[in-house]
């Protein structure tokens, strides 16, 4: 009784196996004998469950339905000759290389995983380059030094928004008196944000030099900026460091090339 069932149980392993094997290879649909790879509609599916939508017979039968339209489509285009239109042709080759291109990255990205060690010392650099403190700042842009002076005699007798809006020759502050709103030291050049953290709420700068020209500026207020966690922005940094290595492939693969 004990080997009947045991081959019983080979016998019918072998009819799944291959069954499985016939609706692996045999077509999800043929549009005038031309076969549509059942490959091919679990990849519309599976692009169709990455944006969130649920694995249903509904989203399965609409995937099949729209190859079935592409397929009836393509053929029409075909025996109209636009496959062989000189920009139809461009747009195939283009296509082409965009998913080569998608290809090659994603195989660079498996083939380069990122440690937890790397994305923390990431996320400690961000974290120190941003600082702890967002600052509150306005400022007065003006194209010479002689100019800067003039304006921090005149805010002696004048509020700053006021000569701001009449002096500023920066354009997308001065209508607003100056603010340029909450932002950390990092966001500015070095000059600025140098001379920005060293002034007390309420203190307007002397003159400071920067390649924009010369600023007065004055510190409106500041807070305390809560830090995420480590957890919370690991995902955007495993993005951004792995955005860094295409680049970088980018540029190994393109130093390879011969380009006249």
């Amino acid at each position: 009784m004990l080997k009947y069932t045991k081959l019983t149980a080979l016998v019918l392993l072998g009819a799944i196996v291959s069954s499985t094997a016939y609706a692996q290879t045999k077509p999800a649909a043929t549009v005038n004998g031309v076969a549509i790879p059942q490959a091919r509609l679990e990849m519309r599916i599976k692009a169709a469950l990455a944006q969130g939508q649920p694995d249903t017979p509904e989203l399965r039968t609409a995937a099949l339905e729209d190859l079935i339209t592409l397929e009836v489509l393509a053929q029409a285009a075909t025996k109209k000759g636009f496959h062989k239109q000189s920009d139809v042709v461009q747009q195939i080759e283009l296509t082409r290389q965009n998913i080569l291109a998608n290809a090659f990255f994603q195989d660079y990205v498996k083939k380069h995983p990122l440690s937890d060690s790397a994305l923390k010392q990431e996320y400690d650099r961000i974290t120190l380059l941003r600082g702890s403190k967002e600052y509150k700042v306005s400022h007065i842009l003006l194209k010479t030094e002689a100019d800067a002076k003039a304006v921090v005699d005149q805010l002696k007798n004048s509020k700053f928004e006021d000569v701001a809006m009449d002096k500023s020759q920066d354009p997308g502050s001065s209508v607003k008196g100056g603010d340029l709103g909450w932002a950390v030291p990092s966001s500015f050049v070095k000059p600025f944000s140098d001379a920005m953290v060293a002034l007390n709420k309420g203190q307007t700068s002397e003159p400071v030099q920067s390649q924009y020209g010369w600023h007065v500026i004055k510190l409106e207020d500041t807070r305390d900026v809560k830090v995420p966690t480590f957890d919370e922005v690991k995902p955007n940094l495993n993005q951004h460091l792995q955005q860094q290595m295409v680049q970088k492939a980018i540029a190994e693969q393109r130093s390879k090339a011969v380009i006249k």
